[in-house]
């Protein structure tokens, strides 16, 4: 690792030093705190757009769980914004339950008579598409690596996507503040991080780029390595300082006609269609006539004449109205109902369009369909076909990630980029009163020369040990001790090994995680279709202590079919109400996935067999009644607590002729024939 940290020193040596004034504070009347949906206000923005090169356009990208969302909380504190909660950028409901960011956001923050656009990007795999329609509208990157974990599976693939679009990155060490990171440790992630960009294709430029310290949590960056900054360094100044001196401002053109590509787009009850995007060239105001266009094969199309009704701005976690915005600067408009994201709102005078941005095409699909099961209807209010295919549809437009086809008997099959992206949308429409079944996620597959190519993962896998954390806590290290947490540590990267063998997985590197006692890492190469629902076992596996990431690598040809990755299932054949006294005969047959009370139908699944086989089961059956006296008392029925299944896990688990019966209340997992003589004559089919 000297050899890259020695060429690493060579570009550092011609680093910029950055200042560590105090911010510059906007004053309040600056900020104009109003959502999408209220009326429109009376004092607006000044009318004078800002001048190109004092606008920093800058996004902040990461592996998931390394800290950009408390990032951007302590930027948008640091220079004067209301923060009301911590991760102020997370704005769905979604993003705030499981603690991850889903969509991109951007705001805008004063800093030293400079303004700086701040991109949000989410970290996780599922939804890289929001990250490359983005990084299309910024100059530069926060590249933020946790300095105890490094780079990751999506570093590199956010940072291929930055370096792409020829992004100058700063690279921000999180996490600093951690007992276990250390000075040496340090040095290493920025070698591992200068080897990424070297191996990625990066430029002179690219690879001269700064690195930084910080701690989030404490919200405080430093351009030296420290853990412990004086009081008054403890701020986020010196980071702020990087992205102005380092980031290049727009190279954009004020007297140029109008035009600006759509990012992003959000719909208003009052407004109709917000349209976000960077202002290409010229300059916007209120009333200008504007119109929409696409890109054909023939040339460009007007999808809509139409004339600009408000241009906005978000300014820390509010929205400000101003009269006209200049080439450059990333805002929002308001006036036309058509043009959607990739589309290109212009001046009527022009009749081209910008070029769209690439995205990578989607690896799995699943199909949406009516709920026809005959418990159908008594939760949700959006039933049929129409309304969710209208859903779907409206889905598209927003997140250009995700594709709808219409198939056949009212069911459309819906692309995206794994299992999260796809339970995401389902979760957003189970809250919004829509029943739905749902067929297990297929791989798409690709074709070369004859040849079947499937979609491969670069998967990273730690094994923690939870044991040796409470031993060292304990201060009791014995030779003995040591040898147990080896063999615990064997074990699990056995049952690792092991699971993910039968889903034609390759490992590409195995060993211990320096610094770290009883961590060991694998790296693999595995198929999607062999990762759809591995992380629920994996989880239970290592009993919650392990970590694993996983990012899109490339197509492969195909590896074979998988091995034996579940057991069979228990499928009821009764209709009703389940009874214990039924359950209690069945728990001996697998694990269950229903209490009694619960209604049953014929064909639903209520268990995993215990075998390979599947197994039809009645859970309705009842305790005949007699009138016959009995000396014993009657059977204390005592049941173990049932498997219930959230709605990532059932996506995961349901097999290719089962189906997911989703509603705003219940998730449901059953047979897609629901009739026993019909499931037996199409399994016959499939074996023929």
């Amino acid at each position: 690792m000297a050899v890259p940290f020695l060429l690493r020193s060579l570009y550092s040596s011609t680093k910029k030093s950055f200042s560590s004034s105090s911010p510059f504070t906007p004053s309040p009347s600056r900020f104009f705190s109003r959502a999408f949906s209220s009326a429109p206000a009376a004092s607006t923005h000044p009318t004078v757009s800002p001048d190109p090169s004092r606008l920093r356009n800058v996004a902040v990208i990461a592996h998931v769980d390394h800290g950009k969302t408390t990032l951007m909380d302590r930027l948008l504190r640091q220079c004067g914004a209301d923060i009301p909660h911590e991760r102020a950028m997370d704005s769905i409901n979604l993003e705030i339950e499981r603690g991850i960011t889903i969509s991109s956001k951007v705001t805008s923050v004063l800093w030293k008579e400079n303004e700086l656009n701040l991109v949000d990007t989410p970290g996780h795999a599922d939804f890289g598409g929001e990250v490359e329609r983005v990084v299309g509208m910024v100059e530069g990157a926060v590249l933020v690596v946790d300095a105890g974990e490094g780079p990751l599976a999506q570093t590199k693939f956010v940072l291929a996507k930055a370096l792409k679009y020829g992004l100058r990155p700063i690279l921000l060490l999180n996490k600093v503040d951690r007992p276990s990171v250390t000075e040496e440790m340090c040095n290493e992630v920025e070698s591992l991080v200068f080897d990424l960009f070297a191996n990625l294709g990066a430029t002179e430029e690219q690879l001269d780029f700064p690195v930084l310290y910080s701690s989030a949590k404490e919200g405080w960056a430093s351009t030296t390595y420290t853990k412990d900054p004086p009081a008054e360094a403890k701020n986020m100044s010196q980071l702020l300082d990087a992205i102005v001196s380092h980031v290049l401002p727009p190279n954009a053109n004020i007297d140029a006609p109008f035009q600006m590509l759509v990012s992003m787009m959000e719909r208003d009850s009052y407004l109709g269609r917000i349209l976000t995007g960077r202002v290409h060239s010229g300059v916007v105001r209120v009333g200008d006539r504007v119109h929409g266009l696409r890109n054909k094969d023939s040339g460009a199309e007007k999808i809509e004449d139409g004339k600009v009704v408000k241009v906005m701005k978000k300014r820390g976690t509010t929205m400000i109205v101003t009269d006209c915005a200049g080439a450059g600067d990333i805002v929002s408009i308001a006036g036309l109902s058509s043009p959607s994201i990739g589309h290109t709102v212009t001046s009527v005078e022009i009749m081209s369009a910008l070029p769209t941005v690439e995205l990578d095409p989607p690896t799995i699909s699943m199909t949406f369909g009516v709920n026809d099961s005959p418990l159908a209807g008594r939760d949700g209010t959006h039933l049929t076909g129409g309304k969710i295919g209208d859903r779907l549809m409206a889905e598209a437009e927003t997140n250009l990630a995700v594709n709808v086809l219409p198939g056949m008997s009212e069911t459309f099959e819906v692309q995206g980029r794994g299992e999260l992206q796809l339970g995401i949308l389902i979760e957003n429409m189970r809250r919004e009163g829509f029943e739905l079944s749902v067929s297990p996620p297929k791989v798409m597959y690709k074709t070369d020369n004859g040849q079947k190519l499937e979609p491969i993962e670069e998967v990273t896998i730690e094994v923690i040990i939870q044991f040796g954390v409470q031993c060292a806590c304990a201060c009791v290290w014995t030779f003995n001790i040591i040898m147990d947490l080896s063999q615990v540590n064997d074990e699990h990267v056995g049952f690792v090994m092991e699971a993910l063998s039968h889903r034609r997985a390759e490992i590409t590197d195995m060993g211990p995680v320096a610094g770290a006692l009883g961590r060991t890492k694998l790296c693999l190469t595995c198929p999607s279709r062999g990762l759809v629902g591995y992380r629920s076992i994996f989880s239970s596996e290592t009993r919650g202590t392990g970590f694993m990431h996983r990012a899109f690598l490339t197509y492969e040809k195909f590896r074979g079919p998988l091995g034996n990755v579940r057991k069979g299932v228990l499928v009821s054949v009764g209709y009703g109400p389940i009874t214990a006294h039924a359950l209690m005969s069945l728990e001996a047959r697998g694990t269950l996935f229903v209490s009694p009370g619960m209604e049953t139908y014929d064909g639903m699944i209520v268990g995993e067999h215990s075998r390979d086989t599947d197994l039809d089961v009645n859970p309705v059956r009842a305790k005949q009644l007699t009138n016959i006296r009995s000396a014993s008392k009657d059977e204390n029925v005592k049941l173990t607590p049932p498997r219930l299944m959230t709605l990532e896990e059932a996506i995961g688990y349901v097999a290719s002729d089962e189906l997911i019966e989703v509603t705003p209340k219940t998730i449901r997992l059953r047979k897609k024939y629901l009739d026993a003589n019909k499931r037996k004559t199409m399994s016959k089919r499939q074996k023929e």
